[in-house]
């Protein structure tokens, strides 16, 4: 019974530290948000936190729907560093719409939107800078 106990316990600790870390890095994630606010461009969060706990043999995986007309970026981190995190864009038949590891695994890209559209982002480590951790991927419009 007392190992038992252990084990729960050993899981609740575990699990309060992804989401100490997750919640951390949202807050970095954040500030991809709002990062050219001196010339004007500022997004507003859509209100979730996609995240995602994952090692060098994973990738989450967040379905989203875009809204024509939309200047839309997508910003994601698992670190301090910046360049953690590769992150694809795909419309729902899976074509590749972008891939930040084109542009050295930029934090953050823009995009505007036409027409409506369901999109996957898949969201994996650069397993030559992380191996493991949380990945934290926000959506914002611009204001």
């Amino acid at each position: 019974m007392k190992k038992l106990i252990g084990i729960f316990a050993l899981l609740f600790v575990s699990s309060l530290s992804f989401a100490q870390e997750c919640d951390s890095l949202a807050n970095v994630c954040y500030k991809h948000l709002s990062a050219d606010a001196s010339v004007g461009k500022i997004f507003i969060s859509d209100g979730q936190v996609y995240k995602a706990f994952v090692d060098a043999e994973q990738a989450a995986e967040f379905k989203v729907t875009l809204y024509g007309g939309s200047l839309y970026r997508i910003a994601a981190t698992a670190g301090e560093k910046d360049d953690y995190v590769i992150f694809n864009v795909y419309d729902k038949e899976r074509n590749l719409l972008f891939s930040n590891q084109d542009y050295e695994n930029k934090p953050y890209w823009d995009f505007k939107i036409d027409n409506t559209l369901d999109c996957y982002i898949e969201a994996y480590l650069d397993i030559d800078k992380k191996v493991s951790g949380c990945i934290v991927v926000l959506l914002g419009f611009q204001k």
